[in-house]
Order: structure tokens, then C-alpha cells, then sequence
């Protein structure tokens, strides 16, 4: 049985319905726009905009990291300024140690030697240039040796299209990068990443565009100033790129057009990209356009064009795995169009294969399974969230059940399905066709029966063809909460199931196989019939699916 982890979502929502219910107020609203949030999705179409629902690149640039660290070294040419501090040693003839900050006017005064102008001097030749100043004073029998350890501090406006417009303290050797982490980065909706300005006195002293950063790590190094602003200007024109590629996001650019094969050059496409669909969405009507890639490399593009990387390549043979009881290979790989037979007769089977259970495993099912769950469980929420109270008693029992529920729904969300496709006893399950990724089960025989649930001693038993379904329940300790409250379910080895009705469990007309499992499902203990039944089909779903008992 899977723990029970309350989550922040399960409490909110109690709270809104304890709160709610007092009211007597509906609260299907509450499930509605909590589903929503959950579930929406982007789909690219004709009338998808570049900047909707799609993540813009380089926003996840700003992260902290930058701010956190600030920038302590020092590249060969650095220029020394104002407030900057250089250690400075002297032994032989005269000895001196000190840290020395760099003056108003540029300079630093050594004892016996006096001011050395060093404003500007380049971090390479700090050291020659104190040396040559000092043997001007002592010719001989004295050693020295100077380097920076601080930069100046300065503080840097930050304004435009970043989240925190501001006034930031650092050192003139820290990068544009940690100043625009502190300011909380660029907003993605309205900032741009490759028009950025670093102005000194009012006037351009650099231009930086991020995209060089993000693409090559190229950016300028260069000082700041006491009082320099780093200005991110507005975004400029955009286009999307969705589908079959590594960097699926919106992209910016500066000119009027750019081509399709630019695009892709910001975009990667995949080893399985074939076509782009092109989504012109800055024309009088919406138009489509659909092209190869190689057709499509010097299309142009304008602002508010998606990109819809797809493939077109017929299918030419897929890749199959066959497990358990033969002797043979594992992997097969077959023309598109191959059916199961295709497999089973290539197989050598084992002496203790039970090919009449033969069990398939699927990708599309799995998915399938898994949508469906998530559909019922969202059903169980909106049967929690809109019922009524007529009382504060009974609001409060609400509650209590309420959060009980939704926290069963949380752990219920975690379970994935088999993907298993119930072949039964189909005569032409031989007939099937394959779809790439399948898995082909060849079970051993068995002589088990698994008993699972709301028994008393969930076990495997011995095989006895004269046992009852309710001789199998009884031989595990019997029901736990009584045979008129329980549910049962028996599942096949081949992926077939059957509902055991009251008046069959004494039938011997329902007969139990070798290696079948019965589940004894817990009774759903809930005052709302709404909610019971919806909770009953997704124990019932889960058990098919998932082959696993989740209590309430």
C-alpha cells in the first residue's frame, strides 16, 4: 500500500470547502480552475502567437547563480581605478607591506618613494609599472612586487524591462550578468535579450546582445562604473518554433526577416525532422504553409511566425521485444504492417511457456490508461468539491472526508498503468498488429493463485481446480469488512478480467485458473453516493491497469 504524502494542494482546497460549505455555496469553481492550471497545455495552430504559452529563450538565465557570485579576479586588461586596492611588498634595503587603495587622484603612496600614478594602467603591467617607479628611487638591493586584490565598488543603475528596476551596489569587475540577476533578470513578456545597452554619462558605451552568451559564452568584458545604467530595451520581433526540435522556444531578432534555416540553426531540429509547417500569423488572413526542410531553409520569416517542426517519414519496420519463456532472441525487428503471428512463429518456446496466456505490453495503451485515470480522478475531485451542506455539522464532516479523499487522489496520481492489451481468448488475437516499442510476453506456467486486498492474509496459495472464488477468499482469512461490501475482480493472466457477482462466488461455473490474481477491492466508506461511485471506477480502473489495491 502506497504512503499517504498530504499535499499543499489537498489542504488548500479542504480549507475552501470547510470555509465554503458554511455558506451553503457551491465550490465547483474551485475544481474547475484548479484543473485548468493543471492541465492546459499549448497546440500550436494557425492562431498560435509566437509569445503565447511558450517559454521565450534564455529565460531560464536568471536563475540566482549570477547574483550570488561576484566576479573577484582580475584579466590582464583590467584597468585600475579609482577605489581599486593593490598590495604592495617591499624587502632588501627597506621593507613595506601594506594594501594600498588607489586615491581621487589616481595614485598610491609608497613610504621613501611618494605618489605613483596608476589610474588606468592596465592589470598586465601593474607590477613593471610600480617596479620601474620605485628603482627610481632605489637603484639596487630592493625587491618589489604589486598586484590588485579589490576592485572598486560601485553601484550600477538597472532599468528597462527587468523585474526589479533598481540601484545595485557590486565592483567594477563584476559582469553585466550579476547585475541583472540582482535586478531578478529580464521579464520574458516585454524585455529583450539581444538589445541590451550599458550607458556612461547618458551615452552608449556598450552594446550587448545575450544571445552570443547563450549560443558561443561570448560576452564583453569591459568595467563598470560608479553611476554606468544597464538598460534592457523592449522586445523586438519574434517568432516560435515548436515540434521535432531541441530548443523548442520563441526566438527574437532584430531585422525585418529572418529565414527559415536561421531558425533552425537557433532550434536544432531532430534526426526525425522532416517538414515545417509554417503558422503565418502577421497577415490579413491566418494562413498555413508546409514545406521540406531543405524547400523551406530560405523562406522568410516575419514577426509572429510559428515554426512547426514535424515528420513525414513513412514507416518502414519497427522494433519489438519478446520476454520470458523461449529460447531465442530478444529483439525482433519487423516490416511496418507485422502481426503477432509474425512473432509467434518465429519463436522457440520453452517446455513451461503457457502460450494461451500469451500477454502484450503497449506504449499507446500505457498513455491511454493514464489519461483515462487522470480524467476519473478529476471526477472524484469535482464530486468532492461541489456538494452542498445544510449544516456547520455536517460542512465540518465535509472537511474531514474532503481532505481524506483528496489526498487518496494525490497518491492515486503517482500510479502508472501496464499498458497491458487484454488478448483473451480471442481467435484472431494472432491477427494483431504490432506497433513499434510493443512488448511480447511469454508467461511460465504456474501453479499460484494470488489473492490480493481487503483480505486478511493477502497471499499466493496452491492451484486447486475444486476451489470456489470464495474458497480462495476464505483460505486467505476471509473478508475484512464482510462479503456484501466488497468488490471483486479477477484478473487473467492474457490481460482479460471478469467482475465476480455475489451469487458467483460460490459457483464453481466461474472458474479460477492457473496464475489468475483476485482482487478483493476496500469498500469506499463515503456518505455521498456521487462520490462513492465515482471512487468505486477508479479502484476498478486501477486494479485492471495497475495490478494494484490503493485503499482509501
Amino acid at each position: 500500500m502506497l504512503d499517504i504524502n498530504v499535499s499543499v494542494k489537498a489542504q488548500f482546497q479542504a480549507l475552501l470547502i470547510a470555509c465554503m460549505a458554511l455558506v451553503g455555496l457551491s465550490v465547483s469553481a474551485v475544481a474547475q480552475v484548479g484543473d485548468v492550471a493543471q492541465d492546459a497545455t499549448p497546440v500550436a495552430t494557425t492562431t498560435t502567437k509566437a509569445a503565447e504559452g511558450r517559454r521565450v529563450f534564455g529565460d531560464w538565465m536568471f536563475s540566482g547563480s549570477f547574483a550570488k557570485q561576484a566576479f573577484v579576479g582580475f584579466n590582464p586588461s583590467y584597468e585600475v581605478a579609482i577605489g581599486d586596492q593593490v598590495a604592495v611588498q617591499m624587502w632588501g634595503g627597506f621593507e613595506f607591506q601594506e594594501i594600498l587603495t588607489v586615491d581621487n587622484q589616481g595614485n598610491i603612496f609608497l613610504p621613501r618613494v611618494g605618489p605613483i600614478q596608476v589610474l588606468g594602467v592596465r592589470n598586465g603591467a601593474l607590477n613593471s609599472h610600480v617596479v620601474q617607479a620605485v628603482q627610481k628611487i632605489f637603484k639596487k638591493n630592493v625587491g618589489i612586487y604589486a598586484s590588485l586584490t579589490g576592485a572598486e565598488p560601485v553601484k550600477i543603475f538597472v532599468t528597462g524591462f527587468v523585474a526589479k528596476p533598481g540601484l545595485y551596489a557590486g565592483h567594477s569587475s563584476d559582469s553585466v550578468l550579476r547585475f541583472l540577476d540582482m535586478a531578478g533578470g529580464i521579464d520574458p513578456a516585454r524585455g529583450s535579450y539581444i538589445a541590451l545597452e550599458v550607458l556612461r554619462g547618458g551615452e552608449l558605451l556598450k552594446a550587448i546582445n545575450l544571445y552570443d552568451f547563450l549560443l558561443q559564452g561570448k560576452l564583453p568584458s569591459f568595467q563598470l562604473f560608479d553611476g554606468d545604467t544597464i538598460l534592457v530595451k523592449g522586445l523586438n520581433k519574434q517568432i516560435g518554433v515548436v515540434g521535432l526540435v531541441q530548443n523548442a522556444f520563441v526566438y527574437e531578432f532584430s531585422k525585418d526577416t529572418i529565414t527559415v534555416a536561421d531558425a533552425l540553426a537557433l532550434a536544432h531540429p531532430n534526426s526525425r525532422a522532416t517538414h515545417v509547417r509554417i503558422n503565418r500569423n502577421n497577415r490579413v488572413k491566418e494562413e498555413v504553409e508546409y514545406y521540406s526542410l531543405n524547400e523551406a531553409a530560405e523562406m522568410t520569416l516575419t514577426d509572429g511566425d510559428v515554426l512547426d517542426i514535424t515528420s513525414d517519414k513513412l514507416p518502414g519496420s519497427i522494433s519489438v521485444r519478446v520476454e520470458g519463456e523461449h529460447s531465442g532472441r530478444q529483439e525482433y525487428i519487423l516490416p511496418y504492417g507485422a502481426r503477432l503471428e509474425d512473432v509467434l512463429s518465429q519463436l522457440s518456446l520453452t517446455e513451461n511457456a503457457q502460450i494461451d496466456a500469451i500477454q502484450l505490453y503497449r506504449i499507446s495503451v500505457r498513455a491511454r490508461q493514464k489519461e483515462m485515470l487522470m480524467a476519473q480522478l478529476r471526477a472524484v475531485e469535482s464530486s468532492v468539491l461541489t456538494a452542498r451542506s445544510n449544516t456547520t455539522n455536517e460542512a465540518a464532516l465535509r472537511v474531514q472526508e474532503a481532505q481524506m479523499v483528496l489526498q487518496w487522489v494525490e497518491r492515486a496520481r503517482s500510479i502508472e498503468p501496464k499498458g497491458q492489451v487484454a488478448l483473451g481468448n480471442s481467435n484472431i488475437k494472432d491477427d494483431i498488429l504490432l506497433e513499434a516499442g510493443d512488448i511480447i510476453r511469454i508467461p511460465r506456467r504456474s501453479n499460484l493463485v494470488m489473492v490480493h486486498g481487503d483480505v486478511l492474509f493477502p497471499s499466493a496459495m496452491t492451484y486447486d481446480a475444486s476451489k470456489t472464488t470464495l474458497a480462495y477468499i476464505e483460505k486467505a482469512g476471509g473478508f475484512t469488512q464482510g462479503a456484501g461490501s466488497s468488490n471483486i475482480l479477477i484478473l487473467r493472466r492474457d490481460g482479460s478480467f471478469e467482475k465476480v457477482s455475489k451469487g458467483k462466488l460460490k459457483s464453481k461455473k466461474l472458474i479460477i485458473h492457473p496464475g489468475d490474481e483476485i482482487f478483493v477491492l476496500p469498500r469506499v466508506q463515503t456518505k455521498y453516493i456521487q462520490v462513492a461511485s465515482d471512487i468505486t471506477s477508479v479502484l476498478y480502473q486501477i486494479a485492471v491497469a495497475a495490478g494494484v489495491i490503493l485503499r482509501l
